[in-house]
This record gives structure tokens, sequence and C-alpha cells, in this order.
């Protein structure tokens, strides 16, 4: 089984480049800030040949939320616009069927950025508003080959 270290270490190290361009306004054309009024809305905005990481926006209306979810790669996600509601959870040794644990919560707001590691990555995030929120994430996958970025919901 792989360390978690390369991944802490790629996320972290992606969060450092991906913080200081969350204060530019013209990052994203105007296409790419189009909420969806049903669910939160993904644009794909590259996919690095190979498919070595791929670059989403993610636009959400107030409300509007993820299941609990893990990951099926590192993670970093900077808080373009707006404000996000994420509650961190742990799962149960006690019994794979169990429900998550709730570690606690946070909101990150415009211009802050985290990075997520497989195994310590399960989460749910909202918009709890007023605005729409905007969120740039960089995955350490090719979500044009595999859709989503979530590997499991709970």
């Amino acid at each position: 089984m792989l360390s978690p270290a390369p991944f802490d270490d790629a996320a972290r190290r992606v969060a450092s480049v991906l913080e200081p361009h969350l204060c530019d306004c013209e990052l994203l054309d105007t296409e790419r800030l189009l909420p969806d009024p049903e669910r939160y809305r993904q644009y794909v905005l590259h996919v690095e040949p190979g498919g070595v990481f791929t670059i989403a926006a993610l636009v959400w209306l107030p409300g509007q939320k993820t299941p609990i979810h893990d990951h099926v790669s590192w993670c970093t996600v900077g808080v373009y616009q707006g404000c996000e509601f994420e509650v961190q959870y742990a799962c149960s040794d006690a019994s794979p069927k169990s429900p998550p644990a709730v570690l606690g919560s946070t909101f990150h707001k415009a211009g802050e950025v985290q990075a997520l590691s497989p195994g310590s990555d399960i989460h749910a995030v909202e918009n709890p508003g007023p605005g729409i929120a905007i969120s740039l994430h960089i995955y350490g996958a090719d979500l044009s080959e595999l859709g989503s970025s979530i590997r499991r919901s709970y």
C-alpha cells in the first residue's frame, strides 16, 4: 500500500501554486461562472495530457451541497468566490457499514486553500450562502476519463 506522504506533498505543493491566483478576478470567463438551479455544477477546465491532473471549477448556489464522500485521488481546493462550509468525517473501524463519524467542520472563504489526500478526505461540502460560491479543484486524476472525482459516497 502506498504511503499517504507523496499524496500529501503533491496536494500541498499544488495548493501553494494555486493560492496566489485565487484573487485574480479574470481567472475564469463568464461561461464558467453559470450555476445550475438543481445542483452544484462542475466545469472541467483542463486535463493535463496523460491524465496526470485535472483542473475543475465548481459553481454552487446557496444551499447546494455534496453527499458525504471521498475522492479517487489527492485534491487541492481553493475558494475563488463566496464561502463553502465543509464537514469532515472518519469511518468507524467497528463496521464498514457504520455511518462516518463527524470530526469537525470548517468555513472556507474566498482566497483560502486546502489540500486533501486519500484516507483523510471524507467530507461533505455546501454553499451556506448568501451568494454564489465558486471553488477551483485540482485532482491528481483524469476526470475526463473518470467523470467524477468522487470515489465513494456514504
